[in-house]
């Protein structure tokens, strides 16, 4: 009689183990920093720091045009393209390693070679390409940088694969469909809206820092036609982006009508903030030759505040507001209270003494709210004793009285965060009461974890969560949906030994012939249940009748 031989060592780990132990270096480097459908991968990543490098290299190739910037600077301009250089040659020779392991190339018989004939590698190489003959071989500056543009290529690895998932989501889709695919999140928008939305903070970014640059007088000395031109460019693509918002808003539930929903939308507080980046700028071309109109050139900050449509936090933050309210205008109301009776008690104290500093009240609320806030400017302070005083005690009411809507908001702010946490876990809880998560379901937990702010192995934690909390449900309830119960055999193993159980104690009931009369006179049960109640009872009685003898 032969033996059966022992399992091997894999045949005793788990699937996931197993693909662990044999997975190569080259696998492993190709997993970590390129597969973007492996689990735990940082391709994603890699992808966006490579994109913000390409850009700096871009802007660096812009600011060394300008004389006064590029010659002071030049030996850190070099390091900055030399480190560039460094990454790019790393990244293509990574690729290059690793190609056996990507799809495209693996079936070739010389991976290597049939990817370094691709498009993409040819652009990386092109990127990086005249860096190193420059070294060699005695190259004009001005034919180096042209040159030097073809990094602009590398995009393109990153924004073509985005724009055929765009492609292939908006089929069939309608142009004002597929512009509100774009500038709005929806199931249609895919990553390509990701890198539009990050285009947008690129610009607000940029305008913002000239704007502030423009206040020192020797940088806008040097690039005040520069500042004009980015300008103007800054202005045209927020004009773009408004009028693609205005256009497509009537995609949205809420807008729904051609003119009101547009009218609706114009109203938003985001909207008007879209609108307040761009118009100082036509008011002061219009209306320069009647009125002065240079001081909007500051408004143009504002637009900062159009990064508050892609954080979460400032919805979050503005809900917290709504409904702290009354709490906050209570303690608002308290200080206002406060800051009056302490300038009142100042003026009283202080202005027969300090006449030219404590000349009225309103001069001294603001004492008082320096005070209170416990800034302490010193510009204006009391001198006689009975001030001082005073002034003790409200620098100690301060602490506490200023510190309240503080408390009341992050302490609101915490428990708005761990509601909003708990909804998408009770999201998660009604989207896997089938067992599955559909592509639609993961892409709106997708979404609330973007406003949460939650991370994508949070997210994996809280499924797994979900997925363990729905299996225990499942064990006791009988009534699962059966796509459930084929997915998982354990649990209807489980519910099968359940209702076993539930017919023997039903069929050993002190009563169960009265029990038998009703289920063989009942008009829902048909002949084959009535039997196999008949056969279940008979046979539990024959298992029960030695132990009853016995006892």
């Amino acid at each position: 009689m032969s033996e059966t031989a022992p399992p091997a060592a894999d045949a005793l780990l788990p699937p996931a183990a197993v693909a662990r132990q044999r997975r190569t270096l080259r696998s492993t480097v190709y997993h970590w920093l390129f597969d973007k459908h492996g689990g735990h991968s940082y391709a994603e990543h890699v992808e966006q720091w490579i994109a913000v490098l390409i850009i700096a290299n871009i802007t660096i190739m812009l600011l060394e045009l300008i004389p006064s910037l590029y010659e002071p600077y030049a030996k850190w301009f070099h390091i900055f393209d030399v480190f560039s250089i460094i990454i790019f040659t790393f990244e293509y020779l990574i690729r290059l390693y690793v190609a056996p392991e990507d799809e495209e190339f693996a079936d070739s018989s010389v991976p290597r070679l049939k990817y370094m004939f691709s498009v993409f590698a040819l652009i990386d190489i092109a990127a990086i390409l005249p860096f190193y003959l420059s070294a060699f071989f005695a190259m004009d500056l001005r034919v180096l940088r042209v040159l030097r543009l073809l990094r602009l290529l590398k995009l393109f690895r990153v924004l073509m694969p985005a724009i055929h998932e765009f492609v292939e989501l908006n089929k069939g889709r309608t142009f004002r469909q597929k512009v509100h695919a774009l500038v709005f999140d929806s199931p249609h928008s895919g990553s390509l809206h990701h890198y539009y939305d990050l285009f947008i903070v690129f610009w607000v970014l940029v305008s913002v820092l000239a704007v502030i640059l423009e206040s020192v007088d020797s940088i806008y000395y040097n690039l005040a036609l520069e500042f004009v031109v980015l300008d103007v460019l800054a202005v045209l693509v927020f004009c773009f982006e408004y009028a693609f918002r205005l256009y497509s808003c009537v995609e949205e539930p809420k807008f729904r009508h051609w003119l009101g929903g547009r009218i609706r939308y114009a109203r938003n507080p985001v909207a008007l903030i879209d609108l307040l980046a761009i118009l100082p700028f036509f008011l002061e071309v219009l209306l320069h030759h009647l009125v002065d109109l240079r001081f909007l050139r500051t408004f143009r900050l504002l637009r900062l505040f159009k990064l508050t449509r892609y954080t979460g936090s400032t919805s979050t933050l503005m809900s917290v507001v709504r409904r702290e309210l009354p709490i906050i205008g209570a303690a608002a109301f308290t200080m206002m209270l406060l800051v009056i009776l302490a300038a009142s008690f100042g003026y009283l104290l202080e202005h027969e003494a300090q006449p030219d500093k404590f000349e009225n009240i309103p001069t001294a609320i603001y004492w008082a709210v320096i005070t209170l806030a416990s800034v302490g400017y010193g510009d204006i302070s009391p001198i006689t004793p009975m001030g001082r005083f005073m002034t003790l005690i409200m620098a100690l009411l301060g602490i506490g009285i200023f510190a309240i809507p503080a408390s009341i908001l992050s302490s609101a702010f915490m428990q708005e965060l761990q509601l909003q946490r708990q909804q998408l876990e009770n999201e998660l809880n009604v989207m896997l009461s089938d067992g599955v998560l559909s592509d639609e379901e993961m892409e709106k937990v997708s979404q609330l974890a973007k406003r949460l702010n939650i991370s994508h192995n949070q997210i994996e934690v809280l499924i797994e969560k979900a997925k363990f909390q729905q299996t225990e449900r499942a064990k006791n309830d009988l009534f699962m949906p059966k796509e459930f119960l084929t997915e998982h055999p354990e649990i209807a193993a489980a519910q099968f030994h359940i209702l076993f159980e539930q017919l023997k104690r039903l069929a050993t009931l002190p009563n169960g012939a009265a029990v038998g009369a009703i289920i063989a006179r009942s008009q829902e049960l048909d002949a084959a249940q009535k039997r196999l109640w008949l056969e279940l009872s008979e046979r539990t009685v024959a298992l029960d009748e030695p132990s009853r003898k016995t006892d």
